[in-house]
């Protein structure tokens, strides 16, 4: 049977959107890698599916699964999606916050136009079990052993595990065999997405993010929020920051501690075909 899907994107951070309100997703890890193949397939950064809701408190659920066929719990760019996804369907008007699923807990939204959405990340956890993190007691930086230098890094999770690495230069040819060594490194259990965050002003960094599953992206907005969160809990940065990313820039607002913290940016359609190979 064919299966239908929208192609969307998040600054460049790019979906396969598919419509399971009346028909559960049932797809193989196999079947997803080769949706995800950009010369043989589709081509996506994740796949994200669309879902009744399976609390009474929220309006519908959405799955997330990484190019590698992976599950995910996350994802900041595919959530502004689906409710941009939703709004187009009509089951979202502009302006109107709803409360929608994900495989790590609810979030909320709010369309501001066609192609803008804010949403509601929730509070960041920097506590390492729950990220998780082999690393006892919570810090603001750690030491990290990796590819044979000794590391600083911030840990946090968003949903997902991130590690965020402070830098100077972003083109540093290091980065690309750092990227990967720190997103598999054995303290992290789950695996790690791993942010190289650049300071230009106590509003304003650039960012590179290294994905699980998926690998280096154009955008990772579980990132952009995550990158603010450690600077903000160390005081580097401002309560709103621009985030810039080589897909676009986000712009993520968070007070600190015991405050929510909310993620704005765009949401792109692209295309909308059939997947004729499920």
């Amino acid at each position: 049977m064919a299966l239908r899907f929208t192609k969307m994107h998040g600054s460049g951070n790019d979906f396969a959107v598919i419509d399971s309100r009346d028909a559960a997703l049932d797809l193989s890890a196999a079947t997803i890698r080769a949706m995800a193949d950009r010369h043989t397939g589709i081509g996506f950064d994740q796949l994200l599916s669309v879902e009744p809701a399976r609390d009474g408190a929220s309006a519908f659920y959405y799955g997330i699964w990484n190019a590698d066929g992976s599950p995910s719990g996350q994802c900041g760019n595919g959530v502004r999606c689906v409710a941009a996804w939703l709004h187009r369907a009509g089951a979202l008007a502009l302006g109107q916050t709803v409360q929608i699923q994900s495989p790590s807990g609810p979030v909320a939204v709010r369309v501001l136009d066609a192609q803008r959405v804010t949403v509601d990340m929730g509070e960041p956890v920097f506590e390492p079990a729950r990220i998780p993190f082999d690393a006892g007691q919570f810090a603001s930086r750690y030491a990290l052993d990796v590819a044979g230098q000794q590391l600083e890094i911030g840990a946090v999770s968003m949903g997902n595990p991130h590690a965020v690495v402070v830098v100077d230069d972003l083109a540093a040819a290091a980065l690309e065999q750092l990227g990967p060594a720190i997103t598999a490194h054995p303290r992290f259990a789950a695996g790690v997405n791993t942010g190289f965050v650049r300071k230009l002003g106590q509003g304003h960094v650039q960012l590179q993010v290294h994905e699980r599953g998926s690998g280096w992206t154009l955008a990772c907005g579980t990132g952009a929020c995550a990158a603010m969160a450690v600077l903000r809990q160390r005081s580097e940065v401002a309560a709103q920051v621009q985030v810039d990313l080589p897909g676009g820039s986000l712009q993520i607002d968070w007070n600190g501690p015991g405050e929510r913290l909310w993620m704005t940016g765009p949401a792109a359609f692209v295309f909308a075909g059939e997947w004729l190979d499920s």
